[in-house]
């Protein structure tokens, strides 16, 4: 049964369309409503906009925190579990006096507390096949922030099949790296990881500087993606690496 702002899968709602902005929103967005080929049409966008996040954890947290304050409308979130004390060091939604309760509500009251107009539909359970395709149905955009590939390859499995966009965003200790997959408008996720690699595991070195700093560019596609603005990362990898801090971008065939 639905707990608060969490749901069961009974009550997903179908996706968003585009609406008008009020004065209010048009105070609180009103720097970003100054940017070039943005304005108030881009802010529609957004607000009329629902984005799927898979793992609220070191990444896909802050690429909430951010659209959510960039004002896009419903935030379709999907994480199970508990806070856990290794979580702090780099889930900038989850609190100390939150450990050994449920991540979701976490997740929630915490971008309630900065968007209170925001939509939330949260899931307290991870991507897995029987669930990729209904959840993907009701975004108009995904983000992949899964630190496990089962999950990666069974929502881009769907998303393809939609032909919804997805942005691919990945670290490991002081790299990271970032894309858009859209098929056929870039190749598949399946042709640059055909399946789970051996030996992956969960847990990897990384300091959350490194997940914030690549959850920050990915929110940023995201709102190209949906506002229209931009050049995404269709057909291109940006790659990161922090020690010394080289970017570069690779062109993907």
């Amino acid at each position: 049964m639905p707990h608060g702002n969490q749901h069961s899968a009974a009550d997903w709602p179908s996706r968003r369309t585009r609406v008008e902005l009020t004065d209010e929103e048009r105070e609180i967005y009103a720097w970003q409503l100054d940017v070039r080929d943005f304005g108030e049409i881009g802010q529609e966008k957004l607000k009329g906009a629902s984005v799927l996040i898979s793992r609220v954890g070191g990444l896909g947290s802050v690429v909430a925190y951010e659209l959510a304050a960039a004002g896009v409308g419903r935030l379709i979130l999907a994480h199970g579990g508990s806070v856990q004390p290794s979580d702090l060091n780099r889930q900038l939604l989850m609190t100390h006096d939150w450990i050994g309760k449920p991540r979701m509500e976490s997740i929630i009251r915490r971008l309630k507390e900065l968007n209170p107009r925001l939509e939330i539909f949260g899931l307290q359970e991870n991507m897995h096949e029987e669930n990729a395709e209904r959840l993907v149905g009701m975004a108009d955009c995904v983000v992949d922030a899964a630190p496990m590939f089962q999950e990666r390859l069974a929502m881009n499995d769907a998303a393809e099949r939609q032909a919804i966009p997805v942005v691919e965003a990945a670290m490991y200790e002081l790299e990271a790296s970032l894309t858009v997959i859209h098929p056929p408008l870039t190749p598949r996720f399946r042709e640059l990881v055909p399946e789970v690699p051996a030996g992956w595991q969960r847990r990897f070195p990384v300091f959350g500087a490194v997940s914030g700093t690549v959850a920050c560019l990915a929110a940023m596609e995201v709102i190209k993606l949906l506002s229209g603005i931009g050049e995404p990362l269709r057909n291109r990898m940006l790659r990161i690496d922090l020690r010394s801090m080289h970017f570069e971008t690779i062109h993907l065939r």
